[in-house]
């Protein structure tokens, strides 16, 4: 029996197997009038077809909570009722698949209003769609634009955006809640001393750098049915601390560890274990596996369920990280831009029975 596809029971939401879609900016939304941020056909077929796939769990892409949150003027939002109401046709599709519709709500912090990445990713000028970034603190990201630092009353609206942005996500059907605490996007910059120079009572200490992450958890929570899952994404470490030739203090696994317990603590229900992205020059190890051991301790360590990301790109290879228990399911990136039936494939080397779409079963199964 392959553990990979045996189903996940997050509070009463049973995931069919633990093949599960990461979220990946498509950068594909309208960016101004009355459509921005909603979601497409583009964004329909995209996420439809990794259901129909077979994938277990399907995660939308980083969706921002307000318009100075998204990365680009491409994102995705889930901040009025018309992105709303379009994400309902995206939530009941997968569904029809059987698999679990998930939401990642996200804040860009430092790294909003750049350009497409194909188009290179530079700070846009206001003129060409771009705006003032926030952030914990002044400092910008290397070579965006420089971004405004919030006062605590702004914090405190932030708290209440990601909420009012559950609520939405939850109206829209989506089974799953993810908050994006990686890769150097606000939360995370709260968290990391690289980027947060605060001197009030969310700067300084880890306690008090971990404090809006926890308002963040809390308030999401709140607002979440009891009954379904909220996720949280975080980085593991910022690739600083553990590099001998790197002077820089910032976020690291031992941190990752005691955020872990604070969440489970708080009603998270699984830490989705990614690594990197709060400087461009940081020394990653990057390879298969390369973030397994992350996930592997915070589950060990903090008793919180975990996904593991990363360059898992192979059916044995995500079978082995679930089977030994490092990691509750596996998160498939660009190998599901590639191969968008993986789950398909994998079922079938390892030895499962394929779970193709009536449309397709009788044909291929012959």
């Amino acid at each position: 029996m392959s553990t990979l596809f045996t189903p996940l029971t997050l509070r009463s939401l049973t995931i069919p197997n633990r093949v599960w879609m990461a979220p990946m900016c498509m950068y594909s939304a309208d960016a101004q009038g009355p459509d921005t941020g909603t979601p497409t056909d583009f964004h329909l077929t995209h996420l439809a077809s990794r259901a129909a796939g077979g994938t277990g769990l399907v995660m939308t892409e980083a969706t921002a909570v307000r318009p100075d949150g998204r990365i680009s003027p491409w994102d995705l939002g889930l901040w009025n009722d018309r992105q709303q109401q379009a994400f309902t046709r995206i939530t009941r599709a997968i569904r029809d698949h059987g698999s679990v519709p998930a939401i990642q709500l996200a804040h860009a912090g430092r790294k909003a209003a750049t350009d497409r990445p194909w188009n290179g990713g530079h700070a846009l000028p206001h003129d060409q769609g771009g705006w003032t970034p926030v952030a914990p603190s002044d400092d910008p990201f290397d070579g965006l634009h420089h971004p405004h630092e919030l006062t605590t009353d702004e914090i405190t609206q932030l708290v209440t955006d990601f909420a009012t942005a559950a609520e939405r996500a939850r109206d829209a059907g989506f089974q799953v809640v993810e908050i994006h605490g990686a890769h150097g996007y606000l939360i995370n910059s709260f968290l990391s001393p690289v980027a947060n120079h605060r001197t009030d009572h969310y700067g300084g200490t880890l306690e008090n750098r971990m404090r809006f992450a926890l308002e963040v958890a809390d308030a999401v929570r709140a607002v979440w049915p009891d009954d379904l899952p909220v996720f949280f994404r975080t980085s593991a470490t910022d690739w600083l601390t553990e590099n001998p030739d790197d002077a820089r203090t910032g976020w690291t696994a031992d941190d990752t560890v005691r955020l872990a317990k604070e969440l489970h603590s708080a009603g998270i229900d699984l830490l989705d274990v990614s690594t990197g992205g709060m400087v461009p020059d940081a020394q990653i190890p990057a390879g298969p596996d390369y973030q397994v051991p992350h996930a592997a301790r915070a589950r060990q360590e903090s008793g919180i369920a975990t996904s593991a990301v990363g360059v898992i790109v192979e059916p044995e290879q995500a079978e082995r990280i679930v089977s030994t228990g490092q990691a509750d399911a596996t998160m498939l990136g660009r190998q599901l831009l590639r191969e968008p039936y993986f789950a398909q494939r994998a079922r079938a080397e390892l030895d499962q029975q394929p779970s193709w779409p009536q449309q397709y079963g009788y044909a291929v199964m012959r």
